[in-house]
This record gives structure tokens, C-alpha cells and sequence, in this order.
């Protein structure tokens, strides 16, 4: 069930559903056949980027503004009924049903492939484009799907591209948190000059930039600078677990202005004192995770000071989504196993010790979820939603790594090797209390 505080009522619609607008774009695209999807996709798989390769950032295309807005344009908050509503609206319903699908059918058979390669395959990467899942939090009128704002749509999706994997849904999702950025802060002529890229045809690779490389992290004390020039800011400083930063065409950067504060800034990654590092971690491998090495770039601000603050608290509740879609996968796939695997005669679900720890995970999943929905619906309304994030993300970095570790404790000797998936969510489950930035909802 969805859960949504003081959700807007499950049948009201925008004059152009989120749902009927992505399920129209499927429909004209080669990612299914009659709604159903194909069986066999074919794929290439890349060999994986070596460690301390270094490249110049990706040759982008030419972000020029079309036409001229006369002011930015921002979604307002959904309205609320007054209850605390656990019934999905309509929308909501198709769109996660057909992320559902997409998740099942393309991600979760390519895993262990884009595991191993470290990369995501881009016909994967083409497909999720071709869902739109960078026009959920953009204006209709700027060439979006919604009227409103959907943040609790945006963790709905999170959740379900993450059950079927963590890693390749971070990828997917990398360019929707830079045109999410945009929409929400960007002024007119940002939204006129890099909006029209992610609601075409052609979604360009971009990446929101956060993590430092360096110990105990503070996402409001960053060692990256930004130093107020004539025409804008230069900035300097390196990123870390940036996805898909080789590829990437345009950043959302975080650095400090100054003596200000921290603040985003958007950068093009064809700029020379731009350079790209490669980062191989312990999970998210199919994400391609990068270093951004940034020596006297170019950039503009995107939004104030203020705004920084939202963006950490977005992303951290889009991470909290992604936990809670791998932490169900795992309990999906640990509840057969322990009721078809038999010991001394009998399953080993018989055992109380087997039982219980089964047990606990739905448990601790569920208040996962609660906390996460949560902060989600408040967040959609505009209403203050900082302490219910720091709950959520408190949760989800504890009980996700414990679910983890839990789902290999459950498979003994086959949680250990990769013929079985649980130990690529187990590595990839403990990113969720290191990562900032990379999603946002």
C-alpha cells in the first residue's frame, strides 16, 4: 500500500495523468510489444572502466535556449485531504505498475551482467529514457507530464526500479535528478536552456554531484569552492561517487559560495578543467560511479542558498526509496529459498532461529516504508519535512544494511557466492548511508 499524509484524494487526476503520459510514450517506443513485454533483450556489455583511468569530461551538445521564458516556472504543492491516506491515486498506480514491469523484465535479468561490467548496458539506459522517468518532476508546460508537484510519485518509482536493482536504477535515474533540479530551482533561463534536452527524444547522461572523497562527510562543509567572477562562478575541488560521470554531459554541482554557504551549480562537462576519474566501489557498480575533478570550471548558481538544504533532504529521501525497493527484494527471494531448502529432514523455516530473523525483515521493512512514505507525502505538500527525512534515513541506513546482512546469514554458503543475488544487495544496500546526492525525487 502507498502511504501518503494527507495525500490529495486517490480520484482526482491531473489534466494530463502522470500514467496515461508515460504509458503513451511506452506505447510509441520498441521497449515492449503490445504491452507486453519482450522476453529476450538483446544487450552489449562493456568491459568495465579500469581503476585511475582518467578522461576529459564527455563532449556535450549545444545547450542553447530556444525560446524565452517570461519568469521560471514551479509546480505547486498537492493538495491534502486532512487524513492520513494509504490508498495510491491513479496515477500513482499506473505509473508504478509499469515500472514494476520494466524492473522485473530489463533490470533484474541484465544485474548481474551490468555487475560484473561495471556499467549499465545503454539499451537499458535507453529504454528507462524512453519511460520518461526524467519528465516526472518537470512542468507540462515546459514539456513535463504534471501539474503539480509529485515527490511521492518520484519515491513510488525509486522503490520499484530498486527491486529490481539498486545499482542500474541509479544509473537510470541519474539524469532525472538534474532536470528534478532544474524544474524546482532553476530560473527562467535555465529551465529554457537545459529543460528542452531531457523532455526530447534524446535524454542526455547528467549527474548531481554532491560526496567529497574524504572521511566523515558533511554535506553543509564542503571542501569544493566556488569564487564569484564577472559573468558567473569558477569552481574548483573534486566529487565523488558521481554516476555515470564519464558519459555525463551537464552537472549539478555542490560547492561552497564563498563565505556564504553551501549552494548547486550547474556546470557542462566539455569545459577542459573538467576531469573524470573513475571510482570502482563496493556496489552500485552498474551505477559507474566517477570522480569529477573540477579545476577553475566555468558555472552558474542554480537556486540560493536555501534551496541546497532542500536538495540534500530530496536526495537523501530518494536513497531511503531506493533501500526500501532492494530490502523487499531481498525478502522476496530469502522466503522461498528457506521454505524449499530442507535440512535434517524438514525446512529450515522450521527452525525459530530461520523464522524470526524472516520475520524481523518484514517487520523492520514495514517501518521502513512507513517512515519513508511519510516524509514523501509531506514533502509533495510543501510542508516541512526535515525531521521526518532524518528518521527515515536514520532507519533505512541501519535496518537496510542489517536486512543485508540478514538475507546472506539466511542462504550459509550461497549468500557468499554470486550465483545467488543477495550478496550484490547486500553490498550494494550498505551505499545508502554514504551517498548524497546522485537521486533526487
Amino acid at each position: 500500500m502507498v502511504i501518503q499524509q494527507n495525500a490529495k484524494p486517490s480520484r482526482r487526476r491531473d489534466p494530463i495523468g502522470v500514467g496515461v503520459a508515460l504509458l503513451n510514450r511506452l506505447a510509441k517506443s520498441q521497449v515492449i510489444d503490445r504491452f507486453g513485454w519482450r522476453k529476450q533483450t538483446e544487450r552489449v556489455v562493456f568491459e568495465a572502466t579500469k581503476t585511475g583511468f582518467r578522461t576529459a569530461g564527455a563532449l556535450t551538445r549545444s545547450f542553447v535556449a530556444a525560446s524565452k521564458l517570461a519568469k521560471p516556472s514551479r509546480l505547486p504543492a498537492a493538495k491534502g485531504t486532512g487524513r492520513f491516506d494509504l490508498t495510491p491515486t491513479e496515477d500513482q498506480q499506473m505509473v508504478v505498475g509499469v515500472v514494476t514491469e520494466y524492473a522485473a523484465e530489463v533490470l533484474r535479468p541484465a544485474a548481474a551482467e551490468a555487475d560484473v561490467a561495471g556499467t549499465t548496458d545503454t539499451k537499458v539506459l535507453a529504454q528507462s529514457a524512453e519511460l520518461g522517468l526524467s519528465l516526472i518532476e518537470v512542468p507540462e508546460e515546459l514539456g513535463g507530464i504534471v501539474s503539480e508537484r509529485s515527490a511521492m510519485t518520484g519515491v513510488l518509482v525509486a522503490e520499484a526500479m530498486a527491486h529490481g536493482d539498486m545499482g542500474q536504477a541509479v544509473a537510470c535515474l541519474a539524469p532525472a535528478a538534474v532536470s528534478t533540479a532544474i524544474s524546482l530551482w532553476g530560473d527562467e533561463t535555465q529551465q529554457a536552456t537545459y529543460l528542452p534536452a531531457f523532455t526530447g527524444g534524446s535524454v542526455p547522461a547528467a549527474a548531481l554531484a554532491i560526496v567529497e572523497p574524504r572521511a566523515l562527510f558533511d554535506p553543509f562543509a564542503l571542501k569544493t569552492r566556488a569564487t564569484r567572477q564577472r559573468t558567473g562562478h569558477l569552481l574548483n575541488g573534486v566529487k565523488s561517487l558521481v554516476p555515470r560521470g564519464a558519459e555525463a554531459e551537464v552537472f549539478v554541482i555542490a560547492a561552497q559560495l564563498e563565505d556564504q554557504g553551501p549552494a548547486l551549480f550547474l556546470v557542462e562537462s566539455e569545459h577542459p578543467g573538467v576531469t573524470i576519474e573513475a571510482e570502482p566501489s563496493m556496489g552500485l557498480r552498474a551505477a559507474s560511479l566517477s570522480r569529477v575533478l573540477l579545476d577553475d570550471v566555468p558555472a552558474v548558481q542554480l537556486g540560493t542558498l536555501s534551496d541546497y538544504a532542500e536538495c540534500v533532504r530530496l536526495s537523501r529521501l530518494g536513497w531511503c526509496a531506493l533501500s526500501l525497493g532492494t530490502a523487499r527484494a531481498v525478502l522476496d527471494y530469502v522466503t522461498p529459498y528457506v521454505n524449499e531448502r530442507t535440512a535434517f529432514g524438514e525446512p529450515i523455516s522450521h527452525r525459530q532461529s530461520v523464522a524470526f530473523m524472516v520475520a524481523n525483515i518484514a517487520i523492520e521493512l514495514e517501518g521502513m516504508r512507513l517512515v519513508t512514505y511519510r516524509a514523501g507525502s509531506r514533502a509533495e505538500q510543501g510542508l516541512p519535512f526535515a525531521r521526518e527525512v532524518a528518521l527515515a534515513r536514520r532507519l533505512c541506513t541501519e535496518k537496510g544494511m542489517q536486512i543485508g546482512t540478514d538475507g546472506v546469514q539466511l542462504l550459509g554458503g550461497h549468500g557468499f557466492v554470486k550465483e545467488h543475488p543477495v550478496e550484490r544487495w547486500y553490498r550494494d544496500l550498505r551505499a545508502v548511508g554514504v551517498m548524497e546526492g546522485a537521486v533526487l525525487v
